[in-house]
């Protein structure tokens, strides 16, 4: 493994940027069911909020990324035991925050693992692009693990509006 392609891909273990959470104009988060379609869900929310908020401009690039990271924690971060029927409260949930010139989306899920590429057989060339394209779309992105009694982590991709 050369380090030059993977270190790109480490993201930052850290929590958000240092953005003032008292400066936040905007805020709205969703709860995804464990299912496929919740990726179309976050879509049609990601859309609806944007438009809301006057910056449909990053549409595309946000709800790319949105797309990969709630796949990603379908895919990866749910235990093979997840009810896939318990609509009330998803253990996937998307948030997005909107500052005066940055939007933040971030995918909480109920798995401590690190969003790197695993390192184990069925490793395919498609989930490694997923953060690829994260890493290519956004501005910026990270992760850190929850804190308090909260289970799991938060992947975070930052855009410049």
């Amino acid at each position: 493994m050369g380090t030059n392609g993977s270190t790109m891909l480490e993201p930052l273990r850290q929590g958000l940027p240092p953005l003032d959470p008292a400066a936040v104009s905007n805020a709205a988060s969703c709860a995804l069911p464990p299912r496929y379609e919740a990726v179309r869900e976050a879509r049609r929310f990601t859309r609806r909020t944007l438009d809301g908020w006057d910056t449909g401009d990053r549409f595309d690039d946000v709800c790319l990324v949105v797309s990969e990271l709630v796949t990603n924690a379908l895919r990866h971060a749910l235990p093979a035991d997840t009810p896939r029927h318990d609509e009330q409260h998803g253990p996937v949930r998307l948030h997005l925050m909107r500052w005066t010139e940055r939007l933040v989306c971030a995918v909480r899920d109920p798995s401590h693992d690190s969003p790197v590429a695993r390192e184990t057989d069925d490793f395919s060339a498609e989930s490694g692009r997923g953060l690829f394209l994260v890493d290519s779309f956004s501005d910026s992105w990270g992760w850190h693990p929850l804190a308090g009694t909260l289970n799991g982590k938060v992947v975070w991709a930052l855009f410049r509006l």
